[in-house]
């Protein structure tokens, strides 16, 4: 059994939050990146699949990540950007597996906010992502 690099706060009369965390205590190198969207190194949007901006968008915090020294486990929070409520809330399924294939079983303390638009036309979601590496 791997030992968590974070202590995940779960008060004992909650219920378990599902695909997240409501909090987290850490300790060490605090990386803080900006909003990622979806599309590739090269600002090109390969899809208009919400599902697939998202999967591009975390592949994005991950390469981010490796500048640091760090990786997907290190992350302690997400914020999610959203133009649609829906395709988030009904591709629920295919968003975990989008989430767990790049991210891992990582699931921090997150926030998702429906907005009207995002800077960039075609996207569909940005995600703030911070990191901590332990000392």
């Amino acid at each position: 059994m791997t030992v968590p690099l974070h202590q995940i706060l779960q008060p004992a009369d909650w219920v378990p939050a599902r695909g997240y965390s409501n909090g987290v205590v850490a300790r060490g190198r605090t990386v803080f990146l900006g909003g990622q969207i979806g599309w590739n190194g090269s600002q090109v949007f390969e899809t208009d699949d919400f599902i697939g901006q998202v999967r591009q968008a975390l592949e994005n915090i991950v390469t981010l990540l490796k500048e640091a020294g760090a990786g997907p486990e290190h992350v302690v929070r997400l914020t999610w950007f959203i133009t649609d409520k829906q395709a988030y809330a009904t591709r629920l399924r295919e968003l975990g597996e989008a989430y767990r294939s790049v991210m891992g079983r990582n699931f921090p303390p997150m926030s998702v906010v429906q907005v009207t638009a995002l800077i960039e036309d075609e996207a569909k979601v940005e995600i703030e992502a911070t990191a901590v590496l332990p000392d």
